[in-house]
């Protein structure tokens, strides 16, 4: 396996190759795929992974004494062990399987408010915290916690530029915040908050720290070893991974404090008729069949970004953001959100133009971005800039995308305007 740590160059047309849903035109132009931010797309090992799985091991796991149930848990759990490698977990942490960073999240929120008396970590008249920045998955959630407790949500917003700032979270923080949930880059606006600073703020200062990490972690994967970080979630398919697939990883006290969201099979140690003793972790938070394909598709896909380098494709994808922010930001009518932003999403308006009729003249070329308001409404609402259009970056994108993205706006907004 190549180190993690390097930089060099990547060779993205031998990866290409690994991607074959690259090599095909739409509406007659080759395809250029830059929704990353919303799903990326799986490389042949990561496929044929999962497809070992289900042709020689799929079977269910931890209660099957046959070889088939033997060797799909040690499957399953290998993966656990190599996930919780990749995001740096250490022994104080323990990694809990999910469909996805919204599941992850749930699981959260809803498990941090759901006990009663004296049980419960988030209690009447207690304070949660959450970020403008975030995907709503990381507020919704939260939203119900505090209206279930009784708890207080208070936001911390961005300035006019969509940054946020640790001199107004310390002004927010009280002796009743329980919860300060964070992204570790905006979904929306590409913005990557010093989301390190800010958890470290929130911890001492007694809060549980939660970390949305979705579109970092096929990347600038967040090393929880070096992090105040309580619970952090990601999704296999940001990161070259299966759909439904994702994780909430974390420390195993912050873990151990959660309800349980799904009650059923295999997160139990007995049952009578009247009541239930729960397994230890990570057992007693992963109720039902879990997703086995998944969960070794996830780690596939770990085990490829680091074949490759994570400070690489980092290094790319920051490259790429900052050419096409750089470029789009030189089209008359063109607002850059967050123009210095240093991660692999860009987000855009302008001026006359709907998003809408944007993306669909771009897709007439064969590139393939998104628009919207991008499930995150308050934060665009509150930089006064509605629906945008979003480009975003992967290890399998080229330079000549990004002037294909660059000349396909100004064709747009000619024929739009």
């Amino acid at each position: 396996m190549a180190d993690s740590r390097m930089a060099g160059p990547i060779d993205v047309a031998a990866l290409r190759t690994l991607f074959p849903v690259l090599d095909q035109t739409v509406n007659g132009r080759p395809l250029a795929y830059l929704d990353n931010a919303a799903t990326t797309q799986m490389p042949l090992p990561v496929q044929t992974a999962m497809r070992d799985f289900e042709q020689h091991d799929r079977a269910n796991i931890h209660r099957g004494v046959h070889q088939l149930s033997q060797r799909a848990t040690d499957d399953f759990e290998r993966a656990r062990s190599a996930l919780k490698r990749y995001v740096g977990a250490g022994p104080a942490h323990e990694l809990v399987f999910t469909s996805g960073t919204t599941d992850a999240l749930n699981l959260a929120a809803a498990g941090l408010s759901s006990a009663g008396g004296a049980a419960a970590w988030i209690r009447p008249g207690d304070e949660i915290i959450v970020s403008g920045l975030e995907h709503h998955a990381n507020l919704v959630p939260w939203q119900q916690a505090a209206r279930r407790a009784g708890a207080v949500l208070r936001i911390l917003l961005p300035d006019a530029r969509g940054s946020l700032h640790a001199a107004e979270l310390a002004r927010l923080l009280t002796p009743r915040t329980r919860v300060f949930a964070v992204t570790a880059c905006a979904n929306a606006t590409g913005e990557r908050p010093p989301y390190e600073a800010l958890l470290a703020l929130a911890a001492e200062a007694g809060a549980l720290t939660v970390l949305d990490a979705a579109q970092a972690v096929a990347h600038e994967v967040p090393d929880l070893s070096a992090l105040a970080c309580d619970l952090m979630a990601f999704s296999g398919h940001k990161m070259l991974g299966p759909m439904g697939s994702g994780a909430l990883v974390g420390r195993r006290e912050a873990l151990e404090r959660l309800v349980p969201l799904r009650y059923g099979g295999d997160m139990v140690e007995w049952v009578g008729w009247s009541e239930a003793q729960f397994k230890e972790l990570p057992s007693r938070l992963e109720g039902g069949t879990p997703h086995i394909g998944g969960a070794i598709g996830l780690a596939a896909a770990a085990a490829f970004i680091d074949g490759v380098g994570r400070a690489a494709i980092d290094a790319h994808v920051r490259a790429l953001r900052a050419a096409a922010a750089a470029g789009l930001a030189a089209i008359a009518g063109v607002t850059v959100l967050s123009p210095a932003a240093s991660s692999a999403i860009v987000s855009f308006v302008a001026a006359g133009v709907h998003p809408h009729d944007l993306g669909t003249l771009l897709d007439e070329q064969g590139i393939a971005v998104r628009t919207g308001h991008h499930c995150a409404q308050p934060l665009l609402d509150h930089l006064g800039l509605g629906p945008t259009t979003r480009a975003s970056f992967a290890l399998y994108n080229t330079p000549e995308e990004v002037e294909r993205l660059l000349a396909g706006v100004e064709r747009a907004l000619k024929v739009l305007r």
